[in-house]
């Protein structure tokens, strides 16, 4: 019964890029568990060669790789407490803007209809760590989203993790472990990330963007609870698409087919389709929760609570999750224009016949 977060077009944000920031293993905020592992590892001198950070997209393994990386080169670390680092002095800086020598980053190529990274990536990797490091004491690789590794790049990478060097340091990151090759798995330690407490991503969003608490809830809610999507949502664009979903469901709309058809073919038109799918989704998962007297506090629209209200009081839950199931498979399987458009006109004819509003004129 779960809908994906309406992610389809990404919001644009004025925070900051996680490129940009230098801050210490404290502030991250969640995650205690790999961090302490890390944190255990670095004081006992015993880092692994090679780790793999696996977990949903947008909680923090990037985060958390990078201030591995700025606490392996800072140059004034705490000198007391757990091993971390300053976030601020020159080698900070330069982990946080990949400028730093010693330091690579590889990800896949944006701008390739297929995102992949190819052997040539890896190769390169290869003859760098030949070479001593120049500042630190190690070399580092971070590989984003490794699992668009291609076969030719994956096995090239097996064979640098089957016989590291002594100052080198692997960490690949992805939302999907299996679609990495076991071998390569086998051959790094893995940490699992989860996403951490939805009060957690709140109050983050409180002190980083000083935002009130209902629009912190909000942002929380609608990332389910991926504190790096919550960051960087804009929030006066997510209302507003907030705004233009409600106006979907309202019975003005709903009981109007002119209106309604003309609404779909003008959001399909905008290749919006699939993202107003996905709120479309949220809210009628919201309206199932109020009608079966769900947890409030999982609400999207908790705003919006007295207007769900009145729909459940009429909905047949029944219709809703068969129609919630379908516009999920639509999300997973449909990629053309022309079924977004037909997807997106059948949501709205099959609610307004779940929620029990007939067509303007109907009776007449």
């Amino acid at each position: 019964m779960t809908a994906a977060p309406p992610a389809c077009r990404p919001i644009a944000s004025t925070v900051p890029s996680r490129v940009q920031s230098a801050m210490p293993f404290r502030d991250i905020t969640g995650h205690e568990r790999p961090i302490g592992i890390l944190q255990a590892a670095l004081r006992n001198q015993r880092l692994a060669h090679a780790y793999l950070f696996h977990g949903d997209t947008g909680i923090g393994k990037h985060l958390t790789a990078t201030r591995l990386v700025q606490t392996l080169y800072c140059e004034r670390p705490p000198a007391s407490g757990d091993p971390d680092s300053c976030g601020s002095c020159r080698a900070c800086q330069q982990v946080a803007a990949r400028t730093h020598p010693d330091y690579t980053v590889i990800e896949p190529d944006p701008e390739l209809a297929t995102p992949q990274i190819k052997i040539e990536q890896v190769r390169d990797i290869e003859q760098q760590f030949v070479y001593r490091p120049l500042m630190g004491e190690r070399k580092v690789c971070l590989i984003d989203r490794a699992d668009c590794m291609t076969i030719g790049a994956a096995n090239a990478l097996l064979k640098t993790l089957e016989e590291p060097p002594g100052h080198g340091l692997f960490i690949l990151i992805t939302g999907r472990p299996h679609a990495l090759p076991i071998t390569i798995r086998s051959r790094c330690q893995s940490l699992r990330f989860t996403a951490p407490a939805r009060t957690q991503v709140e109050a983050a969003l409180i002190l980083t963007r000083e935002i009130p608490p209902a629009d912190a809830r909000f942002l929380a809610v609608l990332a389910d609870g991926r504190i790096g999507e919550a960051l960087a949502m804009d929030l006066a664009e997510a209302r507003a698409r907030q705004e233009e979903c409600l106006t979907l469901v309202d019975p003005a709309t709903l009981t109007s087919t002119p209106a309604l058809l003309s609404a779909a073919e003008s959001l399909a038109k905008a290749d919006r389709g699939a993202e107003i799918l996905a709120w479309l989704a949220r809210w009628i998962r919201d309206l199932v929760l109020v009608s079966v007297g769900g947890d409030q506090d999982q609400l999207l629209h908790l705003d919006r609570l007295t207007a769900l209200q009145q729909y459940a009081g009429r909905a047949d839950v029944g219709m809703l999750l068969d129609l919630l199931r379908d516009i999920e498979r639509t999300e997973q399987q449909a990629t053309r224009h022309l079924n977004l458009h037909m997807a997106l006109e059948t949501s709205l004819l099959r609610l307004r016949e779940a929620l029990g509003l007939a067509p303007a004129g109907a009776a007449a």
